[in-house]
């Protein structure tokens, strides 16, 4: 027996460039390889079990990604943590996934032991500094023995929790084992043909199965290199991609970049592929990157459940407004959404899907995960969708009501737990509204509670240390009444056409 997902992602050779910092340093993959052995030694003595989750609640660096090896190599299950979010979500995640190590930043340390005591699961918090290399863990690890017995996991074994946002405002742990995490890395990596030849400019956050998984499992299968930014800003993008092959981003990216000057053949012309997810790319947008650069950047469909669904081809027809098609081994299916009965090509249903690459259901959740999975192991993606002629597969809306908003999900439900709580607010609607930056803009519409006197900014203010900066609202519209139907439902789809031109054209 192997340890399935850690064995492949570290078998290349030593000798090559594994990524690159904007501050100069290079590490190669035997450098990563001897890191996961100290970390792992460390996790290890802290109590890390197989099967045992590691919460990481860290800024991006290379240390904080070969964290998440580490864990893998040492049998646990990752459970990476958006640094945005707040006090009383990460108490949420804390309690529910029980980890038996939470790595925080160093200035959080005594407020992650208070919450790690208020779940009353017993954990340990390490730390590790925005630099990579300050901190308990890294001070742990220095100076440790590079050998370490990579703990034995099979393919059905967890590698990784990621929490996705429920609509009844409670979020949801999705399993991923080795084999749905390796399976779907290998599938991309062949058919977005990467090899050690290339670069990838690594702009993406860590805590997201974009960054996380996507971008960093196919190069280190591949074994080429990454460009690591701490984060997407135009300029540093910029100065990287003429030493690039690659560009992985969110919408977010490409409408930021199109207003730079730099932006151009020149820069570009080292790239071989710009890959676009994790939300809709405006028509007007590809065509804005493919006039400036002459590159037509490939959209793909994933989830956090999934990863991969659908890709348009490297080689091909790249068609603005579609996913393309289901990618090799993965089954896609179009079903009508109120009796599940698979539709004909050419209509619009449900979007259906099973392979290798789905998860194993949500953490401590079986209930919900026999809702949400067909007899037959076809998975309910909640995603509205047709399959053209051509096979490719057009995303037309979203069940549940959810928002993308930067590539990041949001479900209005839990916004709008979160606005009702208020005082004086009566009841509120949270829409997602076209927006040129973001894809899509976090819109609450809100009702005043008679007598009482509401403002946006103090709405606004009000959210701040109860939801992520992502999911609050980019503006709040008051009204007298929100639109309903004959059976009282809100008529969400009114108010996102009434509003549709809030953040322009």
């Amino acid at each position: 027996m192997s340890n399935v997902l850690f064995d492949a992602l570290t078998a290349t050779a030593a000798e090559r460039l594994w990524l690159e910092t904007p501050d100069g340093r290079r590490l190669g993959y035997g450098d990563l390889y001897r890191l996961t052995a100290q970390l792992a030694q460390v996790l290890v003595e802290a109590g890390v079990r197989p099967g045992d989750r590691v919460a990481s609640n860290v800024e991006k660096s290379p240390e904080a990604l070969a964290l998440y090896l580490a864990v893998v190599r040492a049998g646990g299950v990752y459970l990476p943590l958006n640094t945005a979010y707040t006090a009383t979500e990460l108490a949420y995640f804390l309690g529910d996934a029980a980890p038996a190590v939470f790595v925080t930043d160093p200035s959080r340390q005594g407020e992650a032991e208070g919450r790690v005591a208020a779940a009353g699961t017993g954990g340990q918090v390490l730390t590790l500094g925005v630099d990579g290399r300050s901190g308990s863990l890294l001070a742990a690890a220095e100076g440790r023995t590079p050998d370490f017995e990579t703990v034995d996991r099979g393919p059905d074994d967890l590698a990784a929790i990621l929490y996705t946002s429920g609509t009844t405002g409670r979020s949801k742990g999705a399993m991923l084992s080795h084999r749905n995490l390796l399976s779907n890395a290998r599938l991309l990596k062949d058919f977005w043909r990467f090899t050690a030849d290339d670069v990838l400019v690594h702009a993406l956050p860590i805590y997201h199965t974009h960054g996380l998984f996507v971008a960093s499992n196919i190069l280190a299968l591949a074994g080429g290199s990454m460009i690591f930014l701490p984060r997407f800003e135009a300029g540093a993008v910029l100065d990287a991609l003429p030493r690039a092959t690659t560009l992985m981003g969110v919408p977010t990216f490409y409408t930021r970049l199109v207003r730079e000057a730099r932006f151009n053949r020149e820069t570009t012309a080292h790239l071989r592929l710009m890959i676009s997810g994790s939300a809709p790319l405006l028509a007007q947008t590809h065509a804005e990157v493919e006039a400036l650069t002459g590159h037509r950047v490939l959209e793909r469909y994933g989830m956090t459940e999934t990863n991969m669904n659908t890709s348009n081809p490297c080689e091909g027809a790249r068609i603005a407004g579609t996913v393309g098609p289901p990618l090799p081994g993965v089954d896609l299916r179009i079903t009508d959404p109120e009796t599940g009965a698979v539709l004909p090509t050419g209509q619009i249903g449900m979007i259906e899907v099973r392979g290798e690459n789905v998860f194993r259901g949500y953490w401590r959740q079986p209930e919900k995960t026999a809702a949400e999975f067909r007899a037959d192991g076809f998975f309910i993606t909640g995603d509205l969708g047709v399959i053209g002629e051509d096979g490719y597969v057009t995303i037309v809306g979203r069940g549940k009501d959810l928002i993308i908003t930067g590539g990041f999900n949001v479900y209005p439900k839990e916004v709008e737990e979160a606005i009702d709580a208020l005082p004086g607010v009566l009841e509120s609607a949270v829409i997602g509204l076209p927006h040129p930056d973001f894809g899509e803009g976090v819109t609450a519409v809100v009702v005043a509670a008679p007598g009482a006197e509401l403002s946006e900014k103090g709405i606004l203010a009000a959210l701040e240390g109860q939801l992520a900066a992502f999911k609050r609202p980019k503006r709040v519209l008051l009204v007298e009444s929100l639109p309903r139907n004959a059976m009282g439902k809100v008529q969400k789809a009114h108010l996102r056409e009434q509003h549709g031109g809030l953040y322009g054209p």
